[in-house]
C-alpha cells in the first residue's frame, strides 16, 4: 500500500489542530471551526456569546478556541444551531480529555467531522 493510500486512511484528531491552548485543566474544551465552510448565517452568534460575526467578512468567528465548563452548553448550542453544511455545521466542540467531539457529533460515535 502507497504512503498516499496511508494518509487518506488516516484518522483527524482533534489533537492534530491548532496549537495546544490553555492547561486542560483550565480549559477542557476546544472549538474546530470550518471557517472556510460558514456562509454567515449568524445562528451561532444568536445563541452563543462566544460567537461574534465580522462585519467585514460577514461569517462568524469564535471569541476563544478554548472554552471551559461555564462556556460549554452556549457552544454545543452554537453547534446544534448552524445550518453550515446541509445542516451538519461547521462548528465542532470537542473534549480536549478525550479528543471526542461532543457536538454536533453527526457520526454518534466521537469522531471529529471536518471535511478537510
Amino acid at each position: 500500500m502507497s504512503d498516499e493510500a496511508d494518509a487518506d486512511d488516516e484518522v483527524l484528531r482533534a489533537s492534530d489542530i491548532g496549537g495546544e491552548g490553555p492547561p486542560i485543566e483550565e480549559k477542557p474544551y476546544k472549538i474546530v471551526f470550518e471557517a472556510n465552510k460558514c456562509f454567515g448565517a449568524g445562528k451561532c452568534a444568536e445563541v452563543g456569546d462566544n460567537w461574534v460575526m465580522d462585519v467585514q467578512s460577514g461569517m462568524a468567528k469564535p471569541r476563544s478556541y478554548y472554552i471551559g465548563e461555564d462556556e460549554l452548553d452556549e457552544n454545543i448550542r452554537a453547534a446544534e444551531v448552524c445550518p453550515a453544511k446541509k445542516e451538519r455545521g461547521v462548528i465542532h466542540v470537542v473534549d480536549r480529555r478525550t479528543d471526542e467531539e461532543i457536538a454536533p457529533d453527526p457520526h454518534g460515535d466521537g469522531t471529529l467531522s471536518v471535511d478537510w
